[in-house]
């Protein structure tokens, strides 16, 4: 039965996560660490998410912004691996509290969906990006939202968006899931638990892109933000607790 719900359960995540402008990762924390166990979920989610990333590239390829993934990819290298080297002893919950806040105060950033843009993006910053998100996703195993409002000031469309971070990614989890098998941290039903999560995930892509046609740029902009809140708040309660 444990397959079964990783299946329906990485599907029904990333359905919405694809309309919401990613959080499946962060919908499956508590589901996942009921499942298999709370020290099990980086290195099972990131696997799962890896494997059903090509799905969501095939479908969004002509959608990639190629000069915002050439900025984010190198750095983001290092921070990956950095993040599982330090995966066995360093406590992340600090880490999700103070990303939670920020996450919250988007919707002021924003003036409540108000303003397009909360402050000009430029190409540059991607680096410094692509050291510091992969080395805290690497370590909690999710944080898809903390890209977000980046990526939105970049000024994208909703598919370029998803398409973008969806590219970045995929270069990151080559090095994430090489680092966690390096450092010791991915064992036989780790890798079967990932594989049936990363085969829900990946139907879950093709149904969000379906629905994704049906919403307005609006819409989507306004889904991410309210979704990015709701991450904040989920982040700072499991922190807490």
């Amino acid at each position: 039965m444990i397959y079964f719900y990783l299946f329906f359960a990485g599907a029904l995540a990333f359905s919405i996560s694809t309309l919401t402008a990613g959080g499946g990762a962060l919908l499956l924390l508590p589901v996942l660490s009921f499942l298999i166990g709370s020290s099990n979920v980086a290195p099972v989610l990131n696997l799962g998410n890896f494997i059903g990333r090509p799905i969501r590239l095939f479908l969004f390829w002509k959608n990639i912004k190629w000069e915002v993934v050439k900025y984010y990819v190198p750095p983001s290298i290092i921070g990956a691996w950095l993040g599982a080297s330090l995966l066995a002893t360093m406590e992340s919950n600090f880490l999700q509290f103070f990303i939670g806040l920020f996450l919250v105060s988007t919707i002021f950033q924003y003036q409540f969906g108000k303003k397009k843009r909360s402050f000009e993006m430029k190409l540059a910053y991607f680096i410094p990006l692509g050291l510091i998100v992969p080395f805290i996703t690497t370590l909690t195993g999710a944080l898809g939202p903390l890209l977000n409002p980046f990526l939105l000031n970049y000024n994208m469309t909703k598919e370029e968006l998803i398409a973008t971070k969806t590219a970045s990614s995929f270069f990151t989890g080559i090095v994430q899931i090489t680092s966690y098998s390096f450092f010791g941290l991915m064992n036989k039903e780790l890798w079967i638990w990932g594989l049936i999560l990363g085969i829900g995930i990946g139907l879950g892509n093709w149904i969000g892109k379906v629905l994704l046609k049906k919403i307005s740029e609006k819409s989507f902009r306004q889904l991410a933000l309210l979704f990015m809140v709701l991450s904040g708040i989920l982040l700072i309660y499991q922190s807490l607790s």
